[in-house]
């Protein structure tokens, strides 16, 4: 046998040994071990013109922040964040419902979603109505609750939140 057979011999061994190991190598290790799967992310993308896209980017920064509440910034970005996507009119009508319910009045909670989504629902007389949908927990049957959230098409502000029974 050449040298140089040899050679390509040797080195299609081994390229289909590391491949047969590569394949079976996450089917052992789930034999003996706990693993967890989680799905990788959707891609993620935005309007700033789109009412329901704003909407998404407000919820998402803003559990962003209250979920890290260790951080010393998270409560005045949270706050920021409010002041920035929310009219005036909407501030105060959280502000009230947290002063008489003391729970967060974007979420409608004292806790915070581990997930979060935003649909388009419709649009007419000048707004756009989103449903924002928070799940609480992991698991088979995770507790969900929706917000609806109404939106000025001309400044793209939040107007009115209300929990959806």
């Amino acid at each position: 046998m050449h040298a140089r057979t040899r050679t390509a011999l040797f080195a299609s061994a081994a390229i289909a040994a590391t491949l047969s190991l590569t394949a079976i190598t996450p089917a052992l290790a789930g034999t003996s071990a706990h693993t967890t799967a989680v799905a990788a992310p959707a891609p993620s993308q935005g309007d700033p013109r789109s009412t329901t896209n704003r909407v998404a980017d407000f919820y998402g920064a803003y559990i962003d922040s209250i979920w890290d509440n260790e951080d010393p910034a998270a409560g005045a970005n949270a706050k920021a964040l409010g002041s920035f996507y929310l009219s005036a009119a909407a501030q105060k009508k959280v502000a009230a419902f947290e002063a008489k319910e003391h729970a967060d009045g974007i979420l409608f909670a004292q806790n915070v979603p581990v997930k979060w989504k935003v649909d388009y629902t419709g649009s007419g007389a000048g707004h756009a109505t989103s449903l924002v949908t928070l799940t609480w927990s992991d698991g088979a049957n995770p507790e969900v609750t929706k917000i609806k959230v109404q939106s000025d098409l001309q400044t793209r502000k939040i107007t009115d939140l209300a929990a959806v029974n």
